[in-house]
């Protein structure tokens, strides 16, 4: 799971959610995956604001709170 670092557009995430997709990949071709269940690491990453981004560099998951229910009344 991963959250990009705060950024003014989704695109400027991409680096973000990219690099994370390569650690997974080096991962799985280590043989180290193994080590969890299953065989497939799912990546969970991208929020409301940047999720189509994290989507479109392999996100499995993504947290869309606030695009459903709005802003938290803080």
């Amino acid at each position: 799971m991963t959250i990009a670092a705060l950024y003014g557009t989704a695109e400027e995430a991409r680096g973000d959610f990219r690099r994370m997709a390569t650690l997974r990949d080096e991962l799985v071709q280590s043989g180290l995956h193994t080590a969890f269940e299953g065989s497939r690491i799912k990546l969970s990453m991208g929020m409301s604001a940047d999720f189509d981004v994290a989507i479109e560099e392999g996100a499995d998951l993504v947290r869309v709170g606030t695009a459903l229910f709005g802003e938290r009344e803080r």
